[in-house]
Formats: structure tokens, C-alpha cells, sequence
């Protein structure tokens, strides 16, 4: 009778499962993603509260590998290889019982056999290989490696650290929905208790590594009646297990594996009979913790620059020896600045609403090290696509996750944040030897496109823009991430509702920590910088340099109340064109072409306005442009052409109304001059100003545009 119901079981569970993963599949390739996230959060939670069918979930994925291999070949149809390689991943380091080797040995060849598969699936599938090899040789490596960097566990000199910084548009949370926000996000914060942390990540490796040698019930009972300081003496024995075994690969498994039965013995034997006891049939949950996130309206554009400072600097006592020496170094030589080192020290005490600037300067220059901008260069290379993500985590640096949430206008102030980031670390390296910096975005819009100021350029409703982009280039960010924004938008009616709790739902959180774990494959969107020139009664005009990342739009105030009449006229009653004569601006541009060389010169007649956006390479043929757009008084005069940089002059003393990214913060008036081009990177540039000795420029062999990494799960430069 126990036979029967053990055969019956297993072939429920995974009829059950195959249906949950073949619907999920299925919805991925579809329309609208309203419910995609939400299939992939009740696999999530079912596998939470039964991790023993994370074996049979495993085993149906690699054979949904295998079919979408096979289909590849026949169709050339790479649409589910991402969705699969992902959530085996999520499996793998969620799963609370022992994998099989030889489970574990089949996955590894599967992924071995989708190398050959161009980018980015290689780059996915090698990466999810690192992760397997990891639980094959270290079994609970990857849980505890990420728990105890989140929830900064480790307390030794050179524990690395992350943190998660969430920045809100104040444009578009409203106070409720901030309000709203920030208890459903911190409310895990409150949560969060080193000890039984610890408790968790011992009772996890341990029943993971020794699998049946393990009995969980007694040793959650053992965990609960030990001391606070025997548990942490367990602990780091077994991070430092972990690392040994990490090292030393396939050849220390044997002894990684004793390691864990010596603690575990341990553990029973030291374990108080008169302890605290648990029901005889329990377990200790084992579900991975939600991370400490900090909540904030990102109000001003310095707050981002000193949160990651107040980081980097808060932890600068992991910073190794070498580097304090390089740093001492600097404090030798005269540089020009002031406290040189002691910038960290201001960062600490106020983290934000520090609007001075960072570095205080004498009357003098500061000439970067030759070794600080190779360093530049070094990170740079490694940003390129198809880098491992994990060669960074090996270079001994804190993880600052910063995650922006808002439409276009938001990413617009991050893209001029990051440029500023880029620009001060070419003079004076401050966060790069000590953070590795992940950008992640979520799309929330308040809905209403019409929130520009009267007067202003920026009138085109479409805010969601960028995030379309994202979901057009990486399907499973279009499922997960692209509807997560309706959701968030939805919790001030469940914040009025007093019957629900902020922790009662966790689809939010569980998706952003999915988003944060498993979305480690930039997207590099490629950024403008303009140059404004604009009139100036005293003095000769004034120029301002910015930075745009999707759109740029500009018109000519005294033609507005022209142009909304003519629409009117045109709607009611189209007539012929009327004519109408006279240059209003001239145009500079660089045609698009094998040689680029081709320059044009010309001028537009009765413009009224000009669009620039963004078409990222991903969406045309292989080539990074932008669409400008002029819109004329005369229809016959409309016009768009295809360029990488312009210039665009008003004639005649007008001026133009010029709005950045959608956002009306960002406009400027009395412009009388636009010139613009591709972004460069402030750090490529390694060339030494005086030096009496020849220096390869290594520069010149990097792309130096500059992009604004977005992580997502399919990473692809657009």
C-alpha cells in the first residue's frame, strides 16, 4: 500500500508541475503581460512550501531544455530558452534538499551542449553552469553566499557587503503611494535577526550537503536550544568550509562534505537537553530572507552619489592593505585637493541632503594616477557583453543594487546622475575600487501623460518608452518586470484596506528579489550628451552641457498658439497647404552611411518644433541613431531624418523651448543653439596630460560611449 502511494505521487507532482511550466511558457510569447509575473510567482511559492519537488522540477526543466534545443534546430526559435535557464537557476539556489550529483551532472551537460547557441543565451547558459558547478562541488554554496552577503552577516575584516537602494520619482508617487510603498518594502526590515538568520543558513547547508545523513527535525531542534555564540562559532565555521571548498574545486568536495558532519555532530552534542523544543514533525523554514531595503523619493540628484559613498566608505575598513597603501600614497603627493581622503568621512556623516560638493579644491590640478585610470579601463573591458558578471564579485568589492522606479523622466535623471558618477571618478577614484554599482528599473507611471507644465515642449503622453524597449529586447523582463508597475500603483487601495497587511502579499517583494538575484544581464542603453547654448542679455551667451537618454523635444514659443490653430483648421475642414516662407532654423547633421561622411547643411522652413529619440541598435540595423523629427506650420514642409549627431541653430534672434527625457524639471528656454552627439565615457580617456614616458593608450581600442547599464535577464547592448 506505501508502494502504490509513492509511485501515485511523484507522477501527480510532476504532471502538476509540467502543467504550471508548459502555461508559463506558454503566456511568455504572448500579448499582454498583466498575469505572466504572477505565473512565475505561484511556481515560486509552490516550490517554497514544498521544496522536495524541487528534484522532479528540476528534471522537467532540463527536459524542456532538451525539446527547445531540438526546436532551435528546426525553427531557429529562441523564445524560452531564457525563461528556462532562469528559473532552473531560481530552483537550484531555492531548493531546501539535496540534488542528486548525478541530477545536478545532466543539468551540467544539457547547459554545456547550449554554448553553441549565439549571444546572449550562451552567456546565460555559461553563467547558469558556474552556478551548478558551485552546488556540485559546494552543495548550499549559493544560498549562503548570497544570504550572508545580504543580510551582511559575515563580521570579518573582508566580509563583502550589499545593499539595496530603491529611489522613487517624487513626479510620480503621489504621498499615499510613497507612503504605501515604503511599509510594504521596509516591512521585511523589521524581519531581519542575525542570529536566526544564522540558524536558518546552518539548518539550510547542512540538510543540503549531508541529505539523508541530515535529520532536519532534531537538528532545528538542536539550532533553537543553542547559544548565540555557539551558533555564530558554527557559523562561520561552515562559511569558511564553503570558501575553502570553493577554492579548491572538485578536489575538496570530499572534505567540505566531513566538514559539514563534523558541525552537524557538533551541533547535536552541544545542544542543551533543556532547550527550547520544537514539535517532534518540524522544520525551520529555510526560505530565503528578504534583503534590508532602503526606501526613498529621489528628490534631489546628489542623494544618489552620497548614499553610494556613505556605502563604500561605511565599509572601509574592508578594504585591504594594499589599497590603504595606495591611498596613502595620494595623501603624499600634493594634489590640489583639500582632506583628499577625508571626503568619505563628510559622506558618512550625512548621506543625503548634502548638497556641498564632495571635493574641495585649492588652486591646483588633480592629475588621476596612471595606475587609478587603468583601473578605469580594466572595468570598462569587463562591462563589455559577455562578461561574467561573477569575475566582478571576486575583486573584493561591496554590491550597491540601485533600483529606480518611475517612467522615462526617471531614468533620465539617473542617466545624468550616472555621466556626473563617471565624471568625478576620472579625477579622483572614490567608489570604484570599492563598489560594484547595479542599476535596476521598474516601470510605474501615475497614468496621467499629462502632467507637463503649461508652455512646456514636452508634450508627447507616451512616459513608458524606455521600458518598452527592455520588454521588446528580454521577454521575461517584459513578464516580470514591465507588470510589476500595476501592481505597485494598486497598493494604496490595499494600504486603505485595513484587513490586509503589507506582508500578507509579497508578490512585490518576491519579484524585485527575483528581479535582484536573477537579473544579471545588462542592458546597455547608449546616451546623448547636448550641448545648450543659450542667450544671455549680459555677456555672451551660456552654455550648458546635459545628457539625455530617450528624447529630446524643442519648439519655438511664439509658434505654438500657430500651430494649435492650423490643427483645429486641418481637423474641420482640410484645404490646401498654406504657404508660408522663410527659414526658421538651420541644420547640421551626419547621414547615416557606409562611410559616414557625408555631411548636410540646410535649413527648415516655419518649424515649429523638432522631436529627437532614441533608436537603439537593437531595433534597427546595427547601428545606434536618432530620429529627428520636424514638425512645420506647412504639412509639406514635415520631415524626419536618421543621423548620430546634429546641430540646430534658430535664425532670426528666435529662441527655443528645449525639454530633456519628458520631464519639465529639465527644460530650458532661450536656447539658441543644440548641438548634438553621442555620449563619451569620461573614464576612457587614459592618456597622461604631462609624461615623460610613453604610455599605451589602451583607450583607443574600447568603445567609448557611453551607456547606461540596465540590468535585466537576457542582457543585449541596444
Amino acid at each position: 500500500m506505501m508502494d502504490s502511494t509513492t509511485d501515485v505521487r511523484p507522477s501527480t507532482l510532476e504532471s502538476s508541475l509540467n502543467n504550471n511550466i508548459q502555461v508559463l511558457l506558454k503566456e511568455t510569447g504572448g500579448q499582454h503581460a498583466s498575469q505572466k509575473g504572477m505565473l512565475r510567482w505561484i511556481l515560486q511559492r509552490k516550490l517554497e512550501a514544498d521544496p522536495s519537488c524541487s528534484v522532479a522540477l528540476i528534471r522537467l526543466l532540463v527536459k524542456e531544455l532538451k525539446k527547445r534545443q531540438e526546436m532551435i534546430q528546426k525553427t531557429q526559435s529562441f523564445t524560452h530558452v531564457i525563461p528556462v535557464l532562469h528559473t532552473l537557476y531560481s530552483v537550484v539556489i531555492k531548493s531546501g534538499v539535496m540534488i542528486p550529483t548525478s541530477l545536478f551532472q545532466t543539468v551540467y551537460d544539457r547547459l554545456m551542449k547550449l554554448l553553441i547557441l549565439p549571444s546572449p543565451y550562451s552567456t546565460v547558459a555559461r553563467s547558469t553552469m558556474r552556478s551548478i558547478k558551485m552546488e556540485i562541488t559546494t552543495p548550499g554554496s549559493l544560498y549562503l553566499r548570497t544570504v550572508t552577503a545580504e543580510q551582511n552577516l559575515r563580521k570579518e575584516r573582508h566580509a563583502l557587503q550589499e545593499k539595496v537602494f530603491v529611489l522613487a520619482d517624487p513626479a510620480v508617487f503621489s504621498a499615499p503611494l510613497e507612503a504605501a510603498v515604503r511599509a510594504h518594502l521596509e516591512a521585511c526590515n523589521f524581519l531581519r535577526d542575525a542570529p536566526t538568520m544564522e540558524r536558518n543558513v546552518l539548518q539550510r547547508v547542512l540538510q543540503t550537503g549531508l541529505g539523508m545523513n541530515c535529520q532536519s527535525s532534531r537538528l532545528a531542534q538542536a539550532l533553537e536550544a543553542l547559544e548565540e555564540p555557539v551558533v555564530e562559532t558554527h557559523f562561520q565555521e561552515v562559511v569558511l568550509a564553503v570558501e575553502k571548498s570553493l577554492k579548491r574545486g572538485a578536489e575538496g568536495r570530499a572534505n567540505y562534505l566531513n566538514e559539514l558532519q563534523h558541525v552537524y555532530r557538533d551541533i547535536l552534542s552541544a545542544s542543551k537537553q533543556d532547550g527550547p523544543r520544537l514539535h517532534p514533525g518540524s522544520v525551520r523554514s529555510t526560505a530565503m530572507p528578504f534583503p534590508g531595503i532602503n526606501f526613498l523619493l529621489w528628490r534631489e540628484e546628489e542623494d544618489l552619489w552620497n548614499l553610494l559613498v556613505h556605502f563604500a566608505c561605511s565599509n572601509s575598513a574592508s578594504v585591504d592593505e594594499e589599497e590603504k597603501d595606495n591611498r596613502d600614497s595620494v595623501r603624499s603627493r600634493d594634489s590640489g585637493i583639500v582632506r583628499d581622503l577625508n571626503d568619505c568621512v563628510d559622506a558618512v556623516t550625512s548621506p543625503v541632503r548634502n548638497h556641498a560638493p564632495a571635493i574641495s579644491r585649492r588652486n591646483g590640478y588633480k592629475n588621476s594616477s596612471l595606475a587609478d585610470k587603468l583601473s578605469l579601463v580594466k572595468e570598462k573591458m569587463e562591462a563589455c557583453p559577455g562578461s561574467s558578471p561573477l569575475l566582478d564579485e571576486n575583486r573584493g568589492r561591496h554590491t550597491a543594487r540601485v533600483v529606480v522606479l518611475g517612467d522615462d523622466r526617471v531614468l533620465g535623471r539617473l542617466s545624468r546622475a550616472y555621466h556626473s558618477i563617471r565624471k568625478r571618478e576620472s579625477k579622483h577614484l572614490i567608489l570604484t575600487n570599492k563598489l560594484n554599482i547595479r542599476l535596476y528599473y521598474i516601470p510605474v507611471t501615475d497614468g496621467d501623460p499629462s502632467l507637463s507644465s503649461t508652455g512646456s515642449p514636452c508634450q508627447d503622453g507616451g512616459t513608458l518608452s524606455l521600458s518598452s524597449l527592455l520588454g521588446r529586447v528580454d521577454q521575461w523582463y517584459n513578464s516580470n518586470i514591465n507588470s510589476l508597475g500595476a501592481a505597485i500603483s494598486k497598493l494604496t487601495g490595499k494600504q486603505a484596506n485595513k484587513s490586509e497587511s503589507p506582508m500578507q502579499n509579497h508578490y512585490i517583494l518576491d519579484t524585485l528579489c527575483y528581479y535582484l538575484r536573477c537579473g544579471t544581464q545588462p542592458v546597455n542603453v547608449p546616451l546623448y550628451s547636448v550641448k545648450i547654448t543659450r542667450s544671455s542679455s549680459e555677456g555672451p551667451p551660456a552654455v550648458v552641457e546635459e545628457v539625455f537618454v530617450s528624447h529630446l523635444e524643442a519648439d519655438i514659443p511664439e509658434f505654438r498658439h500657430l500651430k494649435g490653430k492650423s490643427s483645429k483648421k486641418a481637423s474641420v475642414s482640410p484645404k490646401k497647404p498654406t504657404k508660408v516662407f522663410g527659414a526658421v532654423i538651420s541644420v547640421k547633421y551626419t547621414k547615416i552611411s557606409l562611410s559616414r561622411r557625408q555631411v548636410v547643411d540646410g535649413e527648415a522652413f516655419m518649424i515649429c518644433g523638432v522631436v529627437v529619440t532614441s533608436e537603439p541598435a537593437a531595433l534597427t540595423s546595427g547601428v545606434n541613431r536618432l530620429d529627428v523629427m520636424f514638425d512645420s506650420l506647412n504639412p509639406m514642409y514635415n520631415s524626419t531624418i536618421k543621423t548620430q549627431s546634429i546641430t540646430i541653430r534658430t535664425l532670426e534672434q528666435r529662441t527655443l523651448s528645449v525639454c530633456l527625457d519628458k520631464d519639465s524639471r529639465r527644460t530650458y528656454t532661450d536656447v539658441q543653439r543644440l548641438d548634438i552627439t553621442p555620449c563619451l565615457d569620461p573614464r576612457c580617456d587614459i592618456s597622461p596630460r604631462r609624461s615623460l614616458v610613453p604610455i599605451v593608450d589602451f583607450s583607443k581600442y574600447l568603445d567609448k560611449a557611453l551607456s547606461l547599464p540596465i540590468q535585466t535577464f537576457t542582457g543585449v547592448t541596444v
